[in-house]
């Protein structure tokens, strides 16, 4: 073989080899926190660490100094459950302190603030006191962290260090499955096991009067995510799915949101995987998922969660 030969075959085994680089797929999948990763154990996770930052940052930063009642003392609990730290705070200020969401939005950064030195001052053991990891999480988790075609982030209603916290007392660090921070990701606090998602703190509508601002907050924060991730994403990758999993309606209908009102890259496809180990059943969830829109909008109902053998599967990887 000439010499000119042998560079030609070099260059075109150059070009496949960049070709196929260059044609990667992602699928991201973001996960809820409370009741999809975790769960907690009656009156003693209404009275767990977090439930106690917002009664200590909203009496802080809005009221006397004392702390208010608890969020599930005073707030109907589906105001409550798969809402966003932002949206409880307010409800919290208007009906214990009279505050209304005008007024108290623009305090939000130092409630958050508040509230996660609040929950930076206790010990692991304190932050996970009345919550605990639901079956199969560690194990699924540690499945995709060996992939090379997933990355995973959360999407949560907590503040973002108030998460990073939580993930690393529970166990759910060390599974290696959380994707990097975004370089965008600037909270200060826990940098040790900062990860990708979309959080509490990063959005908030302030808008208490529509119910519908449950979900669509939360799918704000699911489109963050989604931007964050591709700046995470190889050179010439593209992310082919988007997929969330929660146990929450807000959860369901805020990756609905994402499909229907195309707040993903044009040509990806919205999944989301409804698990029943919450407060909901999977019944429920299946009614809000609604009809399925292949290429479009893909949604699963799991009952067992992150524990049924077919969860990897249901995430279209």
């Amino acid at each position: 073989m000439s010499r000119a030969h042998v560079v030609l075959l070099t260059r075109l085994v150059t070009l496949s080899y960049c070709s196929t680089v260059t044609a990667r797929t992602f699928t991201l999948i973001t996960f809820d926190v409370d009741g999809t990763l975790v769960k907690g154990s009656g009156q003693a996770s209404d009275a767990s660490a977090h439930a106690r930052a917002f009664a200590h940052a909203v009496g802080a930063i809005l009221g006397n100094g004392s702390p208010t009642p608890l969020p599930a003392e005073v707030i109907p609990r589906e105001s409550y459950h798969g809402s966003t730290d932002g949206l409880i705070s307010l409800r919290l200020a208007k009906v214990v302190l009279g505050v209304q969401p005008d007024e108290a939005a623009p305090q939000l950064p130092a409630i958050f603030e508040s509230m996660y030195h609040y929950c930076a001052e206790l010990s692991d053991d304190e932050m996970t006191r009345g919550i605990e990891l639901l079956p199969g999480v560690l194990e699924t988790l540690r499945t995709l962290a060996a992939r090379d075609d997933v990355i995973c982030g959360l999407v949560t209603g907590n503040v973002e260090g108030i998460a990073r916290k939580k993930m690393r007392a529970v166990g759910i660090m060390a599974t290696g499955a959380l994707a990097r921070a975004a370089e965008e990701q600037t909270w200060a606090g826990e940098d040790d096991c900062a990860f990708l998602g979309g959080f509490g703190s990063d959005f908030c509508s302030a808008d208490l009067s529509d119910p519908a601002r449950n979900h669509l907050d939360r799918g704000e924060q699911i489109a963050i995510a989604v931007r964050r991730c591709l700046t995470l994403l190889p050179e010439g990758a593209t992310l082919a799915r988007v997929v969330h999993v929660g146990d929450a309606p807000s959860d369901i209908l805020a990756a609905k949101y994402c499909a229907d009102a195309a707040r993903v890259p044009p040509g990806t496809i919205v999944g989301c995987v409804g698990v029943a180990t919450g407060s909901y059943t999977a019944e429920t969830l299946a009614k809000l998922c609604g009809e399925p829109r292949p290429g479009v909008w893909e949604p699963v109902v799991l009952e067992r969660g992150l524990a049924d053998p077919c969860f990897v599967q249901a995430c279209g990887v």
